[in-house]
């Protein structure tokens, strides 16, 4: 992998206006939308729904001020600590297995000085900014098994099995990402077929070693079964049934804004089904906008960001963060819509909490900082 500097005319610009115009189009929907399904969510905590949605405003504040001082960050020197950050969310992972805050039966946040964040979101991006680092440096060797793809795979075991001890899903959606960049960065596909195998020797075990992980996967697959059933069955599927009801009522223009009436009855409305409300206040229309959004943030991250970037590392890191973002956003609509089980990962920029807008925003920064250094169209770039 290569470039010739005859050939690649870079130059300084000004950051991708379309990536950040969708970008804050969605954090406008997710003020809304909290605003109209935290009420009973705050009723349980003995505060307003007022209380939450400024709380929720504040975070979101936060979160675009590092966004914006994301993208004034030269990428290049965020890729110089991908190594000592990864082995700092290790320790992370396994303190929240110890001394975690227990919701709903596991263990995903850990409190320190009274502040709250989940060390999955920081393992996330530190590893794949560190699979990205590692490719760009064994591409001169990228085929060889010993070389460049054991010493990755020493990475990505450890902070997936780590994960997936309390969050299967996100585990799981981390693996796939990390093998979609070593797909691009030319690792041998008899390789990638490996750590696919490893992968799923490793899902059905941490699948068989959870009563709750086996009958979220039983339930979806009775789902499936009964698709054509228009009885609601009692105990069985109750998140899936009540979100199928919120996205009914929608229609094609929704219920109005503030009026939906499935966010009593839908654990996490807040959450990790806020797509639901969207689509229920909203209607087809709404729902089709969040999910373009995303779309935008695929086409522009992919086809423009990493397409023009300066060097190879740049191609590598817009491809992960882009990736990533977009994943996340169809995988929370699609277990809402019922074509996945339920995972319980959020919508970026949309759903509820601090841990998860902060690092997403932190990637939408590095893209952006990415989209400041891109090559003239004109010249030509190699990669390979």
């Amino acid at each position: 992998m290569g470039t010739s500097p005859e050939e690649i005319d870079t130059r300084k610009q000004g950051s991708d206006r379309v990536l950040l115009t969708a970008v804050i189009m969605l954090m406008i929907f997710g003020v809304l939308a909290v605003y109209s399904s935290i009420a009973y969510f705050a009723e349980t905590r003995g505060t307003t729904a007022a209380t939450l949605i400024t709380g929720h405003m504040i975070k979101l504040g936060i979160a675009f001020v590092v966004m914006l001082i994301a993208s004034k960050i030269d990428y290049h020197n965020v890729l110089r600590f991908s190594r000592i950050a990864v082995v700092i969310s290790w320790i992370l992972l396994i303190a929240v297995m110890i001394y975690g805050d227990l919701v709903f039966g596991a263990r995903r946040s850990l409190t320190i000085a009274g502040f709250s964040f989940q060390p999955s979101s920081v393992a996330t991006v530190s590893l794949l900014v560190h699979v990205v680092v590692l490719l760009h440096e064994k591409q001169e060797y990228i085929k060889d098994f010993k070389r460049a793809f054991l010493p990755i795979l020493f990475w990505i075991i450890p902070t997936c099995a780590l994960i997936g001890m309390e969050d299967f899903s996100s585990a799981s959606l981390l693996l796939a990402i990390c093998l979609i960049l070593m797909l691009i960065g030319r690792i041998s596909i008899l390789h990638l077929g490996t750590l696919v195998l490893v992968g799923l020797i490793g899902g059905a075990a941490l699948l068989s070693s959870s009563a709750e992980r086996q009958s979220r996967v039983s339930e979806y697959i009775n789902q499936v079964s009964d698709i054509n059933s228009t009885q609601l069955v009692p105990g069985a599927g109750y998140q899936a049934q009540q979100s199928y009801i919120a996205i009914a009522q929608g229609k094609l223009i929704g219920v109005g804004i503030g009026k939906s009436t499935q966010r009593d009855f839908l654990p996490a409305p807040y959450n990790d089904f806020i797509f639901s409300i969207i689509s229920e206040e909203y209607g087809i229309i709404g729902a089709g906008l969040v999910i373009s959004l995303f779309v935008v943030i695929l086409l522009r991250g992919i086809f423009v960001i990493a397409r023009y970037a300066e060097d190879t590392l740049g191609i590598l890191l817009a491809a992960a963060c882009t990736i990533t973002i977009a994943l996340y956003g169809f995988v929370n609509a699609a277990v809402a819509s019922g074509l996945l089980p339920v995972t319980g990962l959020p919508m970026p920029f949309i759903s509820y909490g601090g841990t998860s807008m902060l690092f997403t925003s932190i990637m939408a920064g590095i893209l952006l900082n990415i989209s400041k250094h891109r090559r003239d169209r004109k010249k030509t770039f190699y990669y390979g």
